[in-house]
């Protein structure tokens, strides 16, 4: 075995971080390593990528790769070169509107507000009629037709291939703008909203959450993992759970103010309780179930990103979101035989029909239906069809 076999790999990587190309550097733990790369100039280590860094410029290469001789063997395998790193987006788009514009959506953000519309809505939907106003320049409110919405949705919405649940989103805005503002000539928009996609959620097998579960070696992490599955959670109820809305004694959480501002119980698991405990003791949160910096709300975006990286670790092919485990749980659930009408009131469903969508990931029952083609075959064997000619494989056998 030679010498170089014995040293730590160092894998290097480029990836876009804080709007520049930078060069990462990869290895498991080694403190005399860290100690080496701690003097590289101007390194800097990622809590976010969880690896060291330096800008990707010209000539970092070879000073990376001297600093780290003789004390690790350096892969460069996965390193895109200087010249073949595509340019970084410019800044974004910086919005110019005039006096009267600002307070005509100011106007339409109270109004939104007064009609108690969600924080979320309220700020999706003024972003999206303050583009429309850019768009239309300097026109008075009195020129505004229905060809200016299309115009905008032709050459905004779909050239930046915004997603059809974006551009129904910004009918329903419109027509809220159209509410306040009668005085546009601007009607029958409901008639252009397209037809949302059908798309069947994804849903992890029983097996691949319990691995998920395992393989996740942050307690907290892990503790959020097996809430969010266990109680079927949206990403927002779990951030904003309140220890007080934990009920040990009764089994149930309260999740208050969820989609449509309307509350619900759903059960904890006893399994749960546990890792509740532990995790309580070992974190031990003040006012939130899972707290941020400084006892403030947890990032849902902490959330998706550490469930990407224990997806990968669990070999889990598919891409896992906090959705994908509220997906598995209502699936799950109906594969267990509970009924409908518990899983929408436990999933805090406003109708039914948003429930049934679960029945076509059923497993259980899609396994049930006899295929035709086996069927067939079946009766062929029994000598219920006449024709004994009738194989499929070329070999002669059924």
């Amino acid at each position: 075995m030679t010498k170089d076999a014995l040293l730590p790999t160092v894998t290097l990587k480029t990836s876009v971080h804080r709007k520049s190309h930078q060069l990462l550097m990869c290895f498991e733990y080694n403190n005399g390593l860290i100690e080496r790369v701690r003097k590289i100039p101007n390194v800097l280590w990622s809590a976010t990528l969880r690896c060291w860094y330096v800008a990707y410029v010209e000539g970092s290469l070879d000073v990376v790769c001297t600093a780290l001789e003789g004390v690790a063997r350096v892969d460069t395998a996965a390193l895109v070169g200087i010249e073949a790193l595509r340019p970084i987006a410019e800044k974004k788009h910086e919005r110019v509107l005039n006096e009267g514009q600002r307070a005509l959506l100011n106007g339409y953000y109270r109004y939104l507000q007064g009609k108690r519309y969600s924080i979320s809505t309220v700020r999706t939907y003024s972003y999206l009629v303050a583009d429309f106003v850019e768009f239309c320049g300097g026109k008075g409110l009195e020129a505004l037709t229905n060809r200016d919405v299309e115009l905008f949705i032709e050459g905004v919405l779909k050239c930046k291939s915004y997603s059809i649940s974006t551009q129904r989103q910004f009918i329903s805005a419109m027509k809220l703008f159209v509410a306040l503002y009668p005085v546009v000539r601007i009607d029958g928009l409901e008639l252009t909203r397209p037809k949302k996609s059908q798309s069947l959620p994804s849903v992890l097998s029983q097996e691949e959450v319990l691995e998920l579960i395992r393989c996740t070696k942050n307690l907290k992490h892990r503790a959020i993992i097996a809430l969010l599955y266990s109680c079927g959670l949206r990403v927002s109820e779990l951030i904003h759970l309140k220890l007080a809305d934990i009920d040990v004694d009764r089994r149930q959480v309260l999740v208050r103010n969820g989609k449509g501002r309307k509350d619900r119980y759903v059960s904890v698991a006893d399994s749960f309780l546990p890792l509740l405990a532990a995790y309580y003791h070992s974190y031990k949160p003040t006012v939130y179930f899972v707290e941020g910096e400084k006892g403030k709300v947890y990032s849902a975006e902490s959330v998706r990103q550490f469930l990407k990286r224990n997806a990968k670790l669990a070999k889990i092919g598919n891409v896992v979101t906090p959705h994908t485990l509220r997906h598995s749980y209502a699936t799950h659930l109906l594969e267990n035989g509970v009924d409908l009408r518990y899983i929408q009131s436990l999933l805090g469903h406003a109708r039914p029909e948003t429930t049934m969508i679960y029945t076509h990931v059923k497993r259980k029952d899609l396994m049930q239906i006899s295929n035709p083609l086996d069927v067939a075959l079946q009766n062929y064997k029994k000598g219920d069809i006449p024709n004994k000619n009738i194989l499929i494989s070329r070999n002669g056998s059924v």
